[in-house]
C-alpha cells in the first residue's frame, strides 16, 4: 500500500561498483524502452561518459523521475545523479528488496525472455516506484524481508495469511483491467491464476475491454466469478462512467434511478456535489439493497475510482551522509521505517545499514507495541545516539532531546511504589548491615 508515483516516464538505475550501474528507461506504462550500463568508480573519463549518457536518455525519453536502488553504492550513485543538476526531474531512492528474486523468476523470464537478469532487476526497481502494489505482487511476500521470525512458523499457514493480505490490498485499491498484469489480476477476488491468464489472453487477442460487460466474453469467466470480481475491476475511458468506479454493476440501476429522479445524467451526479446532496438514500432501500450499501455508493460517487493510497512524497536523505563513518552522535536525520519487531523498529537513514530505534527510544510516553506507533514505509526524523562500526550497528532515537541527551526515564510504566517482584516472588532483602549470611530465595 506504499504511495505510487503514478504514470510517469522513469529512468531506473540498479547501482553497482565492479560491474557498473544498470540503467533502463520505462514509459509511463512501465514498458522497457532502452537499457545500458554506466560506470562511476573506474575513472573520471567514464564518469563524464556516464553523465552524458544520463542526460541524453533523460532528454530522449522525456524522463520525469529517476529511481535508484538502495543497495550497494546506492547513495554514491544518488550523489552523482544529483550533481548533474537535472531540471524538473525527481530523484528517488527505492527499496530494492526482492528485486533479485524477481529478476530470476519465471515471471520475469516470461516478461523479458531476451534480457539479462540485471536488466530485469532494474526494470523492477523502476516499476515499483511507478506502482509498488502492481510490481510487488510478482514477488513472494516472504522475499520482501519484512517481518520477524517468518521462517519459524508454519510455511503453509504463513503463505495463506500473506495471500489474504495481498488480496485485501489489491481489492482495496482496484485494478485497471486494460493494463494489469496476470500476476496482479490473479489476486482479485473471484479470479485465480487460470481466469487471470484468460483475461490477459483475451485482451491481447481482441484488444482492450470497453466495458465491464465485455468481461463476460472471456472464456470460462462465468456469472459467479463476474459477480465477485467486477466491483474491483476498473475500465477507464468506458462509455459508462461507473465502469471506472467501485460501484458494482448490479447497483448501476440504483445510481441511474438517482440520476433520473434529479433529471440529470450519471456523469453529472459524479461531478456535482450539490446534486449528490439532494439524494435521499432512504428512498432507494429495498429487500436486496440496504442503507449501508446505498451510503457506500453515495461516497463512491463523490470520489469514483479514488486510489486509497497516500499521495507520493519523495524521500530525501541528508546530503553528505553516505556511509556509517559519516555518522556522528547527535546527528538528526530523515529516515524511513523498513521493518518493525517486538523490541523496536529498523530505520533506513541512507548509509546501507539500517539503524535500530529501540522501543524505549521511540517516544517519551509508554509504548506497548511498536506496530501501534509506527508502520513500514513511514517517514520519520531520528537522532543518532551510538555508532558501532565494527559490529555494523546504529542506535537511533525518536525521543525529544533534553539538555543534549535523551530524557533519563526509561520506557516503562510508572512505578506503583510496591516492591518489584520477579517470576519467583523474591522477597526484599532486609535493610541491615552486611553479614556473612546466605540468603535463600
Amino acid at each position: 500500500m506504499a504511495s505510487p508515483l503514478g504514470q510517469k516516464n522513469v529512468l531506473a538505475i540498479d547501482p553497482g561498483i565492479r560491474t557498473g550501474c544498470k540503467v533502463v528507461c520505462l514509459d509511463s506504462q512501465g514498458k522497457l524502452l532502452q537499457n545500458t550500463t554506466i560506470y562511476l568508480s573506474h575513472s573520471d573519463e567514464q564518469k563524464e561518459q556516464a553523465a552524458g549518457t544520463i542526460r541524453d536518455l533523460c532528454r530522449l525519453f522525456h524522463i520525469e523521475c529517476i529511481a535508484i536502488g538502495n543497495g550497494t553504492a546506492g547513495r554514491e550513485t544518488e550523489s552523482f545523479v544529483r550533481s548533474l543538476k537535472l531540471a524538473n526531474i525527481q530523484i528517488v531512492m527505492v527499496n530494492e528488496s526482492g528485486a533479485s528474486i524477481y529478476s530470476a523468476s519465471s515471471v520475469a523470464r516470461e516478461e523479458f525472455p531476451d534480457q539479462d537478469v540485471t536488466v530485469r532487476g532494474s526494470v523492477s526497481i523502476g516499476r515499483r516506484l511507478q506502482d509498488p502494489l502492481a510490481e510487488l505482487v510478482k514477488i513472494d511476500p516472504k522475499s520482501i524481508g519484512v517481518g520477524q521470525y517468518q521462517h519459524d512458523v508454519d510455511q503453509s499457514k504463513l503463505k495463506n495469511s500473506l495471500d489474504d493480505v495481498v488480496i485485501s490490498c489489491v481489492n482495496q485499491v482496484g485494478v485497471e483491467v486494460n493494463s494489469a498484469s496476470k500476476q496482479l489480476l490473479m489476486y482479485v477476488s473471484g479470479l485465480g491464476p487460470a481466469l487471470a491468464g484468460a483475461v490477459v489472453e483475451h485482451r491481447n487477442a481482441r484488444g482492450v475491454f470497453n466495458s465491464r460487460e465485455e468481461l463476460k466474453q472471456v472464456p470460462k469467466l462465468g456469472q459467479k466469478a463476474f459477480e465477485q470480481a467486477a466491483g474491483f475491476l476498473r475500465i477507464r475511458g468506458s462509455q459508462n462512467p461507473l465502469d471506472a468506479s467501485g460501484v458494482h454493476p448490479e447497483s448501476y440501476a440504483v445510481v441511474e434511478s438517482m440520476a433520473c429522479d434529479l433529471g440529470v445524467a450519471v456523469s453529472d451526479l459524479m461531478k456535482d456535489e450539490k446534486l449528490r446532496q439532494k439524494i435521499d438514500v432512504h428512498k432507494y432501500v429495498t429487500a436486496t439493497v440496504g442503507l449501508p450499501t446505498l451510503l457506500d455508493i453515495k461516497d463512491e460517487l463523490a470520489k469514483p475510482g479514488r486510489d486509497p493510497r497516500a499521495t507520493f512524497e519523495p524521500m530525501q536523505f541528508k546530503e553528505g551522509i553516505e556511509k556509517m563513518e559519516d555518522l556522528l552522535p547527535g546527528m538528526e536525520l530523515n529516515g524511513v521505517v523498513t521493518n518493525i519487531t517486538n523490541f523496536g523498529a529498523f530505520v533506513d537513514v541512507g548509509v546501507h545499514q539500517d539503524g535500530l530505534v529501540h522501543i524505549s527510544a521511540m517516544s517519551d510516553t509508554f509504548i506497548k507495541n511498536p506496530a501501534d506507533f509506527l508502520k513500514v514505509g513511514q517517514k520519520v526524523k531520528v537522532r543518532v545516539t551510538e555508532i558501532d562500526i565494527a559490529r555494523k550497528r546504529i542506535s537511533l532515537s525518536m525521543r525529544k532531546e533534553a539538555h543534549g541527551q535523551d530524557k533519563s526515564k526509561s520506557n516503562a510504566k510508572p512505578k506503583s511504589g510496591k516492591p518489584k517482584t520477579g517470576s519467583f516472588n523474591k522477597p526484599a532483602l532486609p535493610q541491615a548491615p552486611p553479614r556473612k549470611e546466605l540468603y535463600r530465595w
